[in-house]
């Protein structure tokens, strides 16, 4: 396939997880990516994999991103897609949640969306490009001891709304990618933690516990995640702008006050 032929895509937090099999998705066809993050390991392994260019950037750092797109239009001509992927933690109970906690929250999840949108909108605006914003389903509902993440993913969506209102007319699409269970590094983090709770054997049964509830039964790959991705990111969603499509193996269609009805 060459859905991507000739596109440049700007992917922030793409060295793992997410941010790094889109990247290997948009490069098997055809396109040239930009890979944003803080770490240059990751971000390393990912470009000697897909071809793709480093921009050592915080994307929710104005300066940083600014000078990461000058760097991008100037080495590569353009930018075409953003993928608003960078994201992080914010967990914790309200009544405990520090400042610094809550901060961080907004910087890695919200911040980092908006600031990456407004550095490239010109570009995106100019060439008639798409963002795709990578939120969760926790922008849609909320988990447990989570006000950071759960507050920040639903602002994320509000944001990819906002700029679907306002940019559509000039030709730029965004829309909204939330998926549930993972299985990413950052999700494996969390696995540990019921581990440790519960007296589970492995990361594998922990992942079980989580998805026991889920129609499909089962966490995602990050690729079948990057599917999604790239299909709102492709000319083939040309007509989908301000949608949120979810990835979560039918989760969130369960009716949780029913559960006590199953076997």
């Amino acid at each position: 396939m060459t859905r991507f032929k000739d596109k440049i895509a700007v992917i922030t937090g793409g060295g793992t997880g997410i941010g790094a099999a889109v990247a290997r998705r948009i490069s098997a066809e055809g396109g040239k990516v930009a890979l944003i993050g803080r770490r240059p390991d990751p971000l390393k392994a990912v470009a000697e994999e897909t071809g793709g260019s480093i921009f050592a950037a915080d994307a929710a750092d104005t300066p940083s991103m600014k000078k990461a797109v000058a760097a991008i239009v100037e080495e590569l001509g353009g930018i075409d897609i953003l993928i608003a992927n960078a994201g992080g933690h914010g967990v914790g109970p309200t009544i405990s949640m520090s400042d610094e906690t809550w901060e961080q929250a907004v910087r890695l999840n919200l911040n980092t969306a908006f600031v990456s949108a407004r550095e490239t909108l010109p570009q995106l605006i100019e060439r008639k490009g798409n963002i795709v914003v990578l939120a969760s389903i926790a922008g849609l509902f909320a988990g447990p001891d989570a006000a950071g993440y759960v507050t920040m993913k639903h602002a994320c969506i509000g944001l990819a709304k906002s700029l679907a209102r306002d940019y559509g007319r000039k030709g730029v699409r965004t829309n909204t990618v939330c998926p549930g269970w993972v299985t990413t590094a950052m999700a494996d983090e969390q696995m540990e933690h019921l581990i440790e709770k519960f007296g589970l054997s492995s990361v594998e049964e922990a992942y079980r516990l989580v998805t026991k509830d889920v129609p499909l039964g089962r966490a995602a790959t990050a690729e079948e995640v990057a599917n999604a991705v790239c299909f709102l990111a492709s000319a083939e969603a040309s007509m989908i702008n301000g949608a949120i499509l979810t990835v979560d193996g039918g989760a969130g269609t369960v009716d949780l006050p029913t559960l006590a009805f199953v076997e």
